[in-house]
């Protein structure tokens, strides 16, 4: 196909094949990415590029951008985002990395947590320009005798080769036959759309190459499978994830977005420029130009990461007032021009343990102690070192936990 372009046509293919194959963990395979590429420019027709959800948590994190920002390159390009609402796989809900099988989402729960996914997602893509899919309009639709052919083509070993299946197995704990289902729906789904493209992460692999094997199935074109990295969290080890405490989510305050950037690990500065950023390629690859010859200093490298986030998901002026509230906070060491205040009204004195815990500032105690432990907690600026110190709750006493979080009390009387 690459032979029957024109120069002009040519020069096309190379600009998406360079932004769109950048930062991709494996496309599979390779050659048929191109060439689907190619055909799109020949014949001025869009690809149609597929990602599938199960709506089972409404709150997206920076680790889900990774793969939106993908889907952005691909809007860019002109081409058609298919996205898909599992709101019949879901009720199944998705085996990968899973001990048990998961509990199934109610409609109201589907519906919830797919309004949810749209404004989020909106911060990063145009929601305008993306076409919208239920798969409960193709999947109740499909008879028996139907899904008795799809699973003839479908080993019972095949389906073990899973790591989570494979060692739900070997440790004696149940497998429900209706899990099995659940890549060979996903896959329908494509069969169904279309698809020439899905994108999934390197975790998803099983679940999206199943596309190609029912769109072969049905003798239709197999779609090319764009698998994505998993971002690491602010603890620089585990995958990002709200139950893991290591996240940043995409709905947060300016402020927090931005200070919580300032503590990944250097090692992942340009990790999260290359994956999650919004910047240019060639922007992503100065600062790691500069990073590398030490002309930018690894924090000055994380403010303008933190800007690039804040911008992405809520504008110009909040990435200025953000950083401007960073350099003044922590930096220069004053404190924050607002500070959300609580009404106090305990009278005598109180442990610190007891005032921070009870502020919801920690979730325990325990954490409370080994934040001041770790020299994390301060009154009225000042450094709490004894876990049995009392304080007298009085009205304007402030209270620090770590470095963002900020409260002011206040008394009635």
């Amino acid at each position: 196909m690459n032979e029957q372009l024109n120069d002009v046509q040519k020069e096309e293919l190379e600009k998406q094949w360079e932004v769109l194959s950048y930062g991709v963990s494996s496309i599979i395979p390779e050659e048929e990415f191109k060439d689907k590429i190619a055909k799109s420019i020949k014949n001025r027709q869009p690809l149609k590029v597929k990602l599938g959800l199960d709506p089972t948590a409404p709150d997206v994190h920076l680790g889900h951008t990774v793969v939106l920002n993908k889907l952005k390159q691909f809007q860019e390009f002109g081409h058609t985002i298919q996205l898909i609402i599992g709101d019949f796989t879901g009720k199944i809900g998705d085996p990968t990395g899973k001990a048990t099988a998961r509990t199934a989402l109610t409609d109201e729960e589907v519906e919830h947590n797919a309004r949810t996914y749209f404004e989020q997602f909106g911060k990063v893509m145009d929601m305008e320009k993306v076409e919208l899919h239920y798969n409960s309009k193709w999947l109740s639709q499909v008879g028996f005798s139907e899904v008795l052919k799809l699973a003839s083509t479908v080993t019972v070993a095949r389906m073990l080769e899973r790591n989570d299946f494979h060692n739900r197995y070997k440790a004696n704990k149940p497998i429900h036959l209706h899990e099995f289902f659940y890549p060979v729906m996903q896959g329908y789904d494509s069969y169904a759309l279309e698809s020439d493209i899905e994108l999934g992460g390197t975790d998803q692999e099983f679940n999206v190459l199943f596309g190609r094997h029912v769109q072969e199935h049905f003798g239709k074109e197999k779609q090319v499978v764009l698998l994505m990295p998993l971002m690491e969290g602010l603890d620089g080890v585990e995958k990002m994830s709200k139950s893991k405490g290591n996240y940043i989510g995409v709905d947060e305050r300016p402020q927090d977005i931005f200070g919580k950037t300032m503590s990944i690990p250097d090692a992942l500065i340009m990790k999260y420029f290359e994956l999650v950023s919004p910047l240019s390629i060639e922007e992503v690859q100065d600062v790691k130009r500069s990073l590398d010859e030490g002309t930018l200093h690894p924090r000055d490298a994380k403010m303008k990461l933190a800007a690039s986030f804040v911008e992405m998901l809520h504008g110009k002026e909040a990435a200025r007032l953000s950083r401007e509230h960073f350099t003044n906070v922590f930096q220069k060491k004053t404190m924050p021009d607002e500070i959300p205040e609580v009404m106090w009204e305990e009278d005598g004195e109180v442990s610190v343990v007891d005032l921070v815990k009870e502020l919801g500032l920690l979730p325990s105690k325990s954490e409370v102690r080994r934040m001041i432990k770790n020299g994390g907690v301060r009154i009225n600026q000042e450094k709490v070192t004894d876990a049995n110190q009392m304080v007298q709750g009085q009205d304007g006493t402030i209270v620090q936990v770590g470095k963002r979080k900020f409260v002011r009390l206040r008394r009635s009387s």
